[in-house]
């Protein structure tokens, strides 16, 4: 698939056409996820390029978890996500045209603001460090904003240990690099999904679990593979 018109909306028409499918193969919490996302897509205003992009993006890391060969994902791998930005307008409109086939059909499962909240959940139980802790690394200093942190209202700001190297050390400088490549600043539960969460082009497992072990070429490769479908 080339980039520009056929690749956003190439991606949404397979989607539309293996739904029944996509929804066997995910979670409740996966599938649900997929539906808030695209409902952010289809709400982004079709005259903002780089809104509509972010806004795709998240699409794409709920489609990621898909079997490698399954048609969505060998197409999702191949698209170049900065091609969207030259056809904002059929991206959104697209969406809009999915979401009410959608809402036209059966009931679909049950509240989705608990569901998004449970995966949240999950994602907060990895390790991780309390904000006075990043700031001690940092001698006080503000973190760099490539750090992937959660906004707790309970426990404060949260950043994801596996960012950073054992023993009290600073971020890891792929962990920098992949962040902004997964716009973690703008999706932070999507970026610590990617990494907490198996990877096929990486064999299958998490890619946090792969730090200091598989080449950062490697982890990066990956994370543009989703990102610009090179």
């Amino acid at each position: 698939m080339t980039p520009g018109e056929d690749s956003g909306t190439g991606v949404l028409d397979l989607v539309d056409e293996h739904l029944d499918d996509i929804r066997a193969r995910l979670t409740d919490e996966q599938y649900q996820l997929l539906l808030t996302r695209l409902r952010a897509l289809a709400g982004t205003p079709p005259d903002d390029p780089r809104a509509v992009v972010r806004a795709f993006q998240a699409v794409r890391l709920c489609l990621v978890s898909l079997p490698f060969d399954h048609p969505v994902r060998e197409v999702l791998d191949s698209v170049r996500l900065a091609g969207t930005a030259s056809v904002s307008a059929p991206v959104v409109l697209r969406t809009q045209d999915l979401l009410a086939r959608l809402t036209a059909g059966p009931p679909r499962p049950p509240d989705t603001a608990a569901i998004i909240a449970a995966a949240e959940r999950r994602l907060l139980h990895a390790p991780a460090l309390s904000a006075a802790e990043v700031r001690t690394r940092y001698r006080g200093s503000a973190p760099p904003p490539e750090l992937i942190r959660f906004a707790d209202a309970e426990l404060g700001d949260r950043y994801p240990e596996f960012q950073f190297k054992p023993g009290g050390g600073a971020p890891y400088g792929v962990v920098l690099e992949v962040n902004r490549v997964l716009l973690a600043d703008a999706d932070p539960w999507g970026a610590a999904d990617w990494w907490l969460s198996g990877n096929a082009w990486l064999g299958g497992g998490p890619p946090a679990a792969l730090l200091g072990i598989r080449p950062d070429r490697e982890l990066v490769g990956a994370a543009v593979a989703l990102v610009e479908g090179d």
